[in-house]
């Protein structure tokens, strides 16, 4: 079992309940585990045994560029579209975290995680 991390993915996106964050957006990082049989790649060592990671970021990109309201949304969504098309993962896990959110004081993140196994 091998697990691929794609960690430290930036976004400029709108997501949020208030005016504000619909209309002038805020910054975002998405964070993924992916757990799949990883045998084949460490043995052939072709590009095609592996896991795309590369789609993967694709996936997760035009995820982001959808508006919604709420993290969680946001963050299901990517992980859904990740899960569907990649039925090879066993296990999968993503982080969403709003960067600097406007509550009041300093606030680092805010963030939601999710997860999905077979």
């Amino acid at each position: 079992m091998g697990m691929i991390e794609l960690k430290g993915m930036e976004f400029h996106a709108f997501i949020g309940h208030y005016d504000e964050e619909k209309q002038i957006g805020n910054n975002f990082r998405v964070d993924m585990r992916l757990w799949y049989d990883s045998n084949r790649a460490e043995l052939s060592d072709h590009l095609n045994d592996a896991l795309d990671y590369q789609e993967v970021y694709n996936i997760v990109r035009n995820q982001m560029r959808k508006k919604c309201n709420l993290i969680e949304n946001a963050a299901n969504r990517i992980l859904n579209a990740v899960w569907d098309n990649f039925p090879e993962l066993d296990r999968i896990e993503i982080k969403l975290s709003k960067l600097f959110p406007k509550l009041g004081g300093i606030v680092e993140e805010v963030s939601i995680k999710l997860s999905r196994e077979r």
